[in-house]
């Protein structure tokens, strides 16, 4: 076994945490699929032999895959924040989340199919809601708040007035 993280997050899954850390691999960069661990036997949400854990790295942050069944489903109060270089990236990431059996929230989050939130955060619109003019974060903060996918462009619109 490879030695884990010192800190590890840790994803808990009603199942599927082998193929949401595939599904992960495949769209992120610095991303793959490490070990998986089989249970040793039966537990409430699975029988022996069922894959228990899954160790993954998504984009650079280690994690752990726990398919720990339908007590704990994930909830907005964990995502992960994408930062993005441009609408290209932008909608890359979205459309491969909420074109696979995700679904759309506001302001630039979303959920994929095991209900795990995303931002994707486009790296002009932190500029421009921390723009040092209050009038132009706030303009950029208001045009963000009509958004799902942000739109990097009415973002830098609205940020200039």
């Amino acid at each position: 076994m490879t030695k884990p993280a010192k800190n590890t997050v840790c994803l808990w899954f009603d199942g599927g945490a082998e193929e949401a850390a595939q599904f992960y691999a495949a769209i992120f960069p610095d991303s793959y699929v490490g070990e998986v661990h089989r249970a040793p036997g039966d537990f409430p949400s699975g029988k022996e032999g069922d894959v228990l854990t899954v160790w993954f790295t998504v984009m650079g942050i280690p994690c752990l895959g726990l398919n720990g069944g339908p007590a704990f489903p994930p909830t907005e109060a964990f995502s992960f924040q994408v930062a993005t270089a441009d609408q290209a990236e932008t909608d890359r990431y979205w459309d491969a989340i909420v074109g696979h059996g995700g679904q759309e929230s506001a302001c630039g989050w979303c959920k994929d199919r095991w209900g795990i939130s995303w931002q994707i955060t486009p790296l002009a619109l932190t500029e421009a809601i921390a723009d040092p003019d209050p009038a132009a974060a706030k303009r950029a903060f208001d045009a963000m708040m009509t958004m799902t996918k942000i739109d990097v462009a009415a973002i830098e619109a609205a940020r200039r007035g």
